[in-house]
C-alpha cells in the first residue's frame, strides 16, 4: 500500500502525536508499504524534503500562534498532489489545521482520521480559537471514512461532541525497552516519585509538589521542560520542599526507562490527555501510576496497577501515593506498536477497492 500520513509536526520534533505518527509510519515501512508524511513544521533546522528510516517527509511552512493550530495552506496542495498516487490518506490531530487541510486535499481517496482529541484546552485563548475552529474540524471528522480513537474516553467524547463513531486503537509501546530497564542509580539513595511531561500548568506537577510536604520519605524527580518551570520552582521553595525536588529538564528517550524503573510511583495529574503515554511507559517499566480522573486518564484508573484520584489537594494526593506504591505493575499486558499497526493495516485494507487489495 501507499499511505499518506498528514500531521502537524514530525520528529525530530518531540511530542506524543509526533511519536505516534513516527512509530506507525516506520512500522508500515518495515512491512513493505510506502509511506509519505506531510507536516506543517518546515523550518531552517530541518529539510523540506527528506527520508528518515524509510519514511518520505514533506514539510510545509506555516504559522503556529502560541505553538498551536499549525496553519499551513501548502499542506492542502501537497496532499492533493500526493493523494492521486496514495491508497489511503491518514490525518492526525484534530487540534491543528493540517487535519482539515488533508480532508480538503484527499479527494476521493479513503480518508482515515486519528484525532488525538482531548475536548478542550487548558488555555482560555486556545479554547476560544477551538470554538471558532469547531465547524471546520467537525466537517473534516465527518468526511472521514474511518475515525480511530486512542482511548475509550476519546471515543465517547467524539461521539458526544460530533456524533462520530470511532474505533479504539490505543497508542503502542516498545514494551521490551521499558521492561528490561535497569533502575536509575542516584547519588542520593532515597526513594523517589516521578513526573514526566511538558512543564505547563495543566499537567498538574504543582499538585505533586504540594503533596511532598506530607511525604517526607520521598524525593520528587520532575522530568521535562516548559514555561511553567519557574512557577514550580517558586512553589517548591515556598512549601519548603525544594531540597527534595530535582528538576531534570529535558530527558533523552534513552534515559527514560531507567528513570521510570527506579521510581516508587509515577504521578500523572494532568487535566487534558487523549491517552496518557507516560502512564503506559511507567507501567511497562514496573512502576505503578497515580492518575487524575480527568480526560483519558480515567481509563488508566480502571487498571489494577494504577490508582485514580478525583481531587488533587495535598492530603488526597499524599494518601493516594502511600497506597499506589504497593501495587504491582504491569498488572495486564500493554499494547505494542506491532499490535497497533496490525489493526491499522486491517482498517486500511477494509477501505481499499477490491482491485487494490493485492498491492503490497
Amino acid at each position: 500500500m501507499k499511505v499518506l500520513q498528514v500531521t502537524h509536526r514530525y520528529p525530530p520534533r518531540a511530542g506524543g502525536v509526533e511519536t505516534h505518527v513516527q512509530r506507525v509510519s516506520e512500522e508500515l515501512v518495515a512491512r513493505g508499504h510506502q509511506v509519505t508524511v506531510v507536516t506543517a513544521d518546515a523550518g531552517a533546522d530541518v529539510s523540506g524534503r527528506e527520508r528518515r528510516d524509510g519514511v518520505r517527509i514533506r514539510r510545509c511552512r506555516g504559522v503556529a500562534p502560541g505553538g498551536a493550530f499549525h496553519f499551513a495552506p501548502g499542506v492542502a496542495r501537497v496532499v492533493a498532489d500526493a493523494a492521486g498516487d496514495a491508497d489511503v490518506v491518514h490525518a492526525h490531530n484534530y487540534h491543528s489545521f493540517p487535519l482539515a487541510l488533508a480532508a480538503l486535499g484527499s479527494g476521493s481517496r479513503p480518508f482515515v482520521v486519528t484525532p488525538h482529541y482531548h475536548g478542550a484546552s487548558a488555555d482560555s485563548v486556545r479554547n476560544r480559537l477551538l470554538a471558532l475552529y469547531r465547524p471546520i474540524g467537525a466537517r473534516a471528522l465527518r468526511r472521514a471514512d474511518a475515525v480511530v480513537a486512542v482511548s475509550g474516553w476519546e471515543r465517547e467524547r467524539l461521539r458526544k461532541d460530533f456524533g462520530v463513531d470511532a474505533t479504539v486503537i490505543p497508542n503502542g509501546l516498545d514494551v521490551q525497552r521499558f521492561e528490561n530497564a535497569t533502575p536509575l542509580a542516584r547519588e542520593r539513595p532515597r526513594p523517589y516519585l516521578l513526573t514526566v511531561g511538558r512543564l505547563v500548568e495543566y499537567k498538574g506537577v504543582q499538585h505533586a509538589i504540594r503533596a511532598l510536604g506530607s511525604l517526607p520519605e520521598y524525593d520528587l524527580l520532575v522530568a521535562g521542560s516548559g514555561p511553567y518551570r519557574t512557577e514550580l520552582e517558586t512553589l517548591a521553595r515556598e512549601t519548603g520542599v525544594s531540597d527534595r525536588i530535582e528538576f531534570l529538564g529535558f530527558v533523552d528517550d534513552d534515559d527514560l526507562p531507567s528513570l521510570y524503573a527506579g521510581a516508587a510511583a509515577h504521578l500523572a495529574l494532568s487535566t487534558h490527555e487523549a491517552y496518557g503515554m507516560t502512564v503506559a511507559e511507567s507501567l511497562a517499566a514496573g512502576t505503578p501510576a497515580l492518575v487524575r480522573e480527568a480526560g483519558a486518564l480515567v481509563d488508566w484508573a480502571e487498571r489494577a496497577d494504577c490508582l485514580g484520584v478525583s481531587r488533587v489537594d495535598p492530603e488526597t494526593v499524599a494518601d493516594a501515593v502511600r497506597r499506589v506504591v504497593g501495587l504491582d505493575a504491569p498488572a495486564t499486558p500493554l499494547p505494542t506498536w506491532t499490535e497497533v499497526v496490525d489493526e491499522l493495516e486491517s482498517r486500511y485494507r477494509a477501505l481499499l477497492p477490491s482491485d487494490a487489495e493485492s498491492r503490497p
